[in-house]
């Protein structure tokens, strides 16, 4: 069974469609682990700098109690 050119041209294009869609899968991966990295160490910070103003936020709160303190003397 013999393959007309029309075939031939239909299966090149779909092959390279077919090529087209692995780069962009491929592409989508790579830039989800690096979404997902990112999102890591962000979420890492956030909290970091959540516990770093609830530190701060006591520390406010106890100079105020201690000035309030020193008012009532």
């Amino acid at each position: 069974m013999a393959i007309n050119p029309t075939d031939k041209l239909d299966l090149a294009a779909l092959e390279t469609r077919v090529d087209d869609l692995i780069r962009t899968i491929e592409s989508l991966q790579h830039e989800n682990h690096n979404l997902r990295s990112q999102q890591s160490l962000l979420t890492a910070e956030r909290s970091t700098l959540v516990e770093k103003t609830e530190q701060a936020r006591s520390r406010v709160e106890a100079m105020i109690a201690r000035l309030k303190a020193m008012e009532t003397r």
